[in-house]
């Protein structure tokens, strides 16, 4: 296959000049010396604690910078670019990009999904399969297809047998109060906030295993070019982060409420949906010679493909590098 240069990407770019700050203005992979690890990642309730260590103080800000998107698909693209180095994507996502010849690699595990992501309905909609002929409402990303392709099987339902409906997550709960959907593949934390206003759940990740994970991807360029040291102190920090929220959950709902747009007493709620694997667990996921995420990426690779998304055959084992992770005692 041939290696697209650094900066080309075959998606469309969502951003428009001016709707938010790229740090530094970068536009090409040679733009990165001297400059802080740049990590792209948008609301979700597994990356929170890389944002609590960061506003905690935990690690120096002229190393590593986190920047904020609207999307996965966002931190996606900026990634592909060249925009950023790293950023915190599912795995379905790093793989399809990986398949687009990008350098990619897995350095950390966030969370695997245990009921975070799930489809909501209307209250008159009881079952699965009670959604024939009605408008299910998805944002255009390789886990909402997952999570598509698992509801019309379970349904027993063609895609024919549904309308869909263009939904990002940002825009969500204004498409429901419009009442323009039935039905909204989502996640946390705008999950809860749809729930609370008035959509039960049909199906969730529980009802999935280890299919949707949460994973931080650096480009190979990245970890050639000097950001050892701040892509260590980063993950250092996440996992001090993670501790922290466990141990003190009324604070840490206090701090995160804000960035997660719930009240404080829902943002544990939110966890609720996730495991968090710590360090040991990290080392088994993505470390040794048969890293746990390998068949799971094969799995997702062929659920992609099934749904007609190109991703590439490809040795999932050079995908994995658990070279960055703390020591265990550093929990």
């Amino acid at each position: 296959m041939v290696t697209l240069p650094c900066g080309f990407s075959r998606r469309r770019l969502l951003w428009t000049a001016g709707a938010f700050s790229w740090p530094w203005g970068l536009t090409a992979c040679g733009a990165w010396a001297d400059r802080p690890l740049a990590v792209a990642a948008h609301v979700w309730v597994g990356y929170e604690p890389m944002f609590y260590a960061r506003d905690r103080g935990w690690f120096d800000e002229s190393t590593v910078e986190l920047v904020s998107t609207r999307s996965a698909r966002e931190s996606l693209d900026a990634l592909i670019a060249g925009r950023v180095q790293a950023a915190a994507v599912t795995l379905d996502e790093a793989l399809v990009a990986w398949s687009e010849a990008i350098p990619l690699t897995v350095v950390l595990a966030f969370n695997v999904s245990a009921g975070a992501d799930m489809v909501l309905a209307a209250p008159d909609i009881p079952s699965l399969a009670d959604l024939k002929g009605r408008r299910i409402g998805y944002e255009a990303s390789s886990v909402a297809q997952i999570m598509l392709a698992e509801v019309l099987q379970r349904a027993g339902l063609q895609r024919q047998q549904v309308t869909l409906v263009a939904a990002p997550v940002v825009e969500q709960l204004d498409i429901w109060w419009r009442r323009e959907v039935d039905a909204l593949i989502t996640y946390e934390p705008v999950a809860s906030q749809l729930m609370a206003k008035g959509m039960e759940r049909l199906l969730d990740t529980q009802d999935v295993a280890n299919t949707i994970v949460d994973v931080l991807v650096v480009r190979q360029e990245a970890l050639e070019s000097g950001y050892d040291r701040a892509l260590r102190q980063l993950l250092a920090a996440h996992f001090r982060g993670v501790n922290s929220i466990l141990r003190n959950p009324q604070d840490a709902s206090y701090r995160l409420a804000g960035r997660m747009g719930l009240s404080a007493p829902d943002v544990m709620k939110a966890f609720r949906g996730l495991i968090l694997p710590d360090i040991r667990r990290n080392r088994t996921l993505i470390g040794g010679l048969q890293p746990q995420l390998v068949p799971v990426a094969q799995h997702v690779a062929d659920l992609l493909r099934q749904s007609g998304a190109q991703v590439a055959v490809r040795d999932f084992h050079r995908l994995f590098q658990a070279r960055y992770l703390p020591e265990e005692s550093a929990s």
